[in-house]
């Protein structure tokens, strides 16, 4: 079976969060099962590009409404990754530092999928399947299926999986004349409440949907920013699948970014070397337990709650616990973490930045990890977390709800609350310090949590369900 993975990310080519963590690793672990399982993203100029070999393998042109426009299709030469790796590039659209953030991102995202498109038309052998992942690959079961310029790739399967319903791709109903020419009745399936809805349109054209979480398909029929009729509606097609972790990647015993490497039986010498380590660096008691929050500072993470809880818990418990903070997004989010610092200097860090190898230090190092988000479609960091050791701390949200299950229930390895409310925060903190204090059922439950097996294999099993059931 040949799949073709179409995403705006791929962990280490272009990776924003969880989306490219994802597309980076689930066609590794296909690959390892016999399927043929390739990748294709816009040729973002990120490190990973300029330090690998590559190949042009295909030029071609699309025309942009009146416009002809030129791209250039690349191979990774190494197959370094484990599966092929293409990039697609136009200049002046898709040539840019980061992945998002640019006023044309729906041009960009509309070019890319028209052109991926346009080379795939040209192949001999295409693939069985596509797999599309966002908002950034939504038009393409809509373009398959209806654009006459595809009409060769008609009998092609698609599966459409959303990492994050929040993001739905709206566009300007003008770039509708971008889109390669179709019968104008079958204009409804692009929109929503009159507007083009890449996310909408995927999700009624595609042959599978799939949610990165069980928990998360059952939340969109309820909560979906307005497309909740819309999931009630197909929900016959939709799946939810749990997203797993890359364990090669993310593992004590052979991460290389981490001080001092552990497996389960010496957990707790592992954790304090590495926590020593880090905390000397930064200027943090390690005498204390040490809570974590890894992750975007925005709205959806719960972000903006983050600084008046953690000046509530340093006040109501003086003394008792270090925290570190690292990520960026909302800049008075980023200002207000920052100037906790002034008031506790030796148990409080906030390092605003994007940095692969201090997450993974951080996550070899903490006590606790601390994700109160306000949506979490599956959330991979609370499973990186596990498989170092480290106790959740989460809201029952989504994945975490999936994932988590709080210290109260039987076999029970992390603590959980549900109201999004900086008392809730604070409690839950409370509940930490509290569990820290007795030792041997830690280190029971740092053992326990490593032991769950949060891999890709069963992950990638149900979605061969899904290719067959289609194809």
């Amino acid at each position: 079976m040949k799949i073709l993975h179409i995403s705006a990310e791929c962990y280490p080519m272009a990776k924003v969060g969880g989306l490219g963590d994802v597309v980076g690793a689930l066609p590794k672990y296909q690959s390892l099962q016999g399927m043929q399982s390739a990748v294709i993203v816009p040729m973002h100029r990120t490190a990973f590009l300029n330090s690998h070999h590559w190949n042009v393998v295909f030029k071609g042109e699309i025309k942009l409404g009146d416009t002809n426009v030129n791209y250039t299709i690349i191979k990774e030469a190494d197959n370094s990754l484990g599966f092929e790796l293409f990039c697609l590039d136009i200049f002046g659209l898709l040539d840019r530092d980061q992945v998002y953030g640019y006023s044309d991102d729906s041009l960009r995202f509309l070019a890319f999928q028209i052109a991926t498109l346009n080379w795939l038309s040209s192949l001999s052998h295409p693939p069985d399947l596509l797999h599309l992942h966002d908002h950034h690959a939504g038009l393409i079961p809509f373009m398959i299926k209806y654009c006459f310029d595809f009409s060769k790739l008609i009998h092609l399967k698609t599966v459409f999986t959303i990492h994050n319903a929040a993001y739905q791709g709206w566009m300007d109903m003008a770039l509708k004349n971008h889109l390669p020419h179709f019968d104008s009745w079958k204009t409804g399936l692009l929109l929503w409440n009159h507007q083009i809805n890449s996310l909408a349109c995927a999700v009624k054209c595609a042959d599978s949907v799939t949610t990165v979480s069980p928990n998360y398909l059952k939340e969109l029929t309820s909560k979906s920013y307005g497309l909740e009729s819309l999931f009630q509606q197909e929900f016959h097609k939709c799946t939810g699948i749990l997203n797993g972790i890359d364990e090669k990647v993310w593992s004590p015993e052979t991460d290389e970014m981490i001080a001092k490497k552990y497996d389960v039986r010496h957990v707790d010498s592992g954790k304090t070397s590495n926590k020593n380590n880090l905390c000397n660096e930064f200027g943090l008691r390690a005498d204390l337990p040490l809570i974590v929050f890894i992750g975007r500072l925005v709205y959806e993470k719960a972000a903006d709650l983050l600084p008046a809880a953690l000046l509530k818990a340093f006040t109501h418990f003086p003394n008792r616990f270090s925290c570190f903070v690292l990520g960026n997004g909302n800049p008075s989010i980023e200002q207000e973490l920052i100037a906790i610092k002034t008031e506790f200097q030796d148990c409080y860090h906030a390092q605003i930045t994007y940095d692969e190898k201090l997450s993974h230090r951080l996550y070899a190092g903490a006590d606790f990890l601390l994700m109160p988000s306000r949506t979490e479609p599956c959330g991979l960091n609370q499973m990186y977390a596990m498989r170092y050791g480290t106790m959740p701390i989460v809201r029952n949200i989504g994945g975490l709800k999936d994932t988590v299950v709080d210290l109260n229930n039987e076999n029970g390895f992390g603590i959980c609350f549900d109201h999004l409310l900086e008392d809730e925060i604070v409690n839950a903190i409370a509940r930490a310090l509290d569990f820290y204090k007795a030792k041997k059922q830690l280190i029971a439950v740092r053992k326990s949590m490593m032991n769950i097996n949060h891999s890709w294999h069963k992950s990638t099993n149900e979605y061969l369900d899904i290719y067959h059931s289609i194809l």
